[in-house]
């Protein structure tokens, strides 16, 4: 027995699952691109919209004097393995981004579409852009708040990652380090006449596996620090070769307000000179802006709790060109980069609600 929804939600639903069915891994965003573009401008005129590259800048609404809001979004997905094709099996979408982040994109083109936009007590911008998922230099986002002087003037960032309705204040910083340890050489069948690079390695190896999370509180909000190998090899001069190098990647998941530099210091000095350190992908930690009033104004239209981010987002870029910048999203957290990805499609009318609420009651 079908199941006649209100129009709101059959919207949401429409618009994420047309999303979906685009495919938009990493660098390979322009189809989504043409489509958001096309839609957005058939609703809003092409006049509000700017295209850079494969990302867009869409003025909803401006008014001079008012708060500048920015809701983002990013285009690309992770390349994931799926069982079938994009659908919709009781209260659940599955596809690549359903979660990650097309379900936030969904609900930036609703309200962008619904919202009254010459009552809107505040100015709104919306950015779509490509390349989130991949090294911190390749992500567009970068270049667009260099040539955007708009964006570097927003007064509240709202990134629509998933979180589950739940508002998500800054978030860690993230370096990826390549730690190399060195030995010699020799037949596998005289160990004794080489240096095994990998036993070199397995004492510091012990210690970060007894090495516990580290809390840190900013503003009164809990972040965890953690240093993971996440990468290991040799330089595969032969199964039968005593290895000389042995590689690890490592990545430090650090709290605000520490930079990225003095991450990689940390690393080097815990080696001991053991290893050569070589940093390969900064990106700096998000501040939580707990006190921001906007921040607090958001917080009381309704999310499903409060909480800092223990991930990488960009909220970090806008809070390094002075913006200050939130996660919020519908999209269910737990489901971002997995195989068979799925969202829950009842948390896109809920998000909508208090993104409308935040917006239309902002002064």
């Amino acid at each position: 027995m079908s199941v006649t929804l209100e129009p709101l939600t059959q919207a949401l639903r429409d618009t994420l699952f047309e999303l979906t069915r685009i495919e938009s891994p990493i660098g390979e965003e322009r189809a989504l691109c043409d489509h958001v573009q096309a839609r957005l401008s058939a609703s809003l005129g092409a006049a509000a919209i700017t295209r850079f590259q494969d990302s867009l800048v869409v003025r909803v609404h401006e008014a001079p004097g008012l708060p500048k809001i920015g809701l983002v979004g990013h285009l690309d997905t992770v390349r994931t393995v799926h069982d079938g094709p994009v659908r919709i099996e009781g209260e659940r979408l599955y596809g690549a981004g359903a979660a990650d982040m097309k379900s936030g994109l969904a609900l930036m083109i609703e309200l962008a579409e619904r919202l009254e936009r010459d009552k809107l007590p505040c100015d709104l911008t919306l950015v779509f852009y490509e390349r989130e998922e991949g090294p911190f230099a390749e992500n567009v986002l970068g270049p667009m708040l260099e040539h955007f002087e708009l964006l570097r003037s927003l007064d509240l960032a709202i990134c629509l990652e998933p979180s589950d309705n739940v508002l998500q204040l800054g978030c860690m910083g993230s370096v990826h380090a390549t730690v190399r340890f060195r030995g010699r050489t020799s037949h596998s069948a005289r160990p004794w006449q080489g240096e095994n690079a990998i036993y070199k390695a397995l004492p510091f190896l012990q210690r970060l596996s007894e090495r516990a999370p580290h809390d840190v509180l900013v503003e009164g909000h809990l972040f965890r620090e953690v240093i993971s190998p996440t990468i290991a090899q040799t330089l595969g001069r032969g199964r039968n070769v005593i290895p000389d190098e042995f590689d690890l990647n490592l990545n430090y998941r650090f709290a605000p307000p520490r930079t990225p530099e003095e991450a990689v210091a940390e690393l080097a000095a815990m080696l001991e000179g053991q290893a050569r350190v070589e940093a390969t992908d900064l990106s700096p930690a998000g501040r939580p802006h707990a006190n921001h009033p906007l921040v607090r104004k958001l917080a009381e239209c309704g999310v499903a709790g409060v909480q800092t981010k223990q991930a990488w987002t960009d909220v970090a870029r806008f809070d390094a060109v002075g913006v200050p910048a939130v996660n919020f999203g519908p999209g269910t957290q737990s489901q971002a980069h997995q195989r068979n990805e799925y969202t829950e499609l009842g948390l896109l009318d809920t998000g909508y609600a208090i993104l409308y609420r935040f917006l239309t009651r902002i002064v």
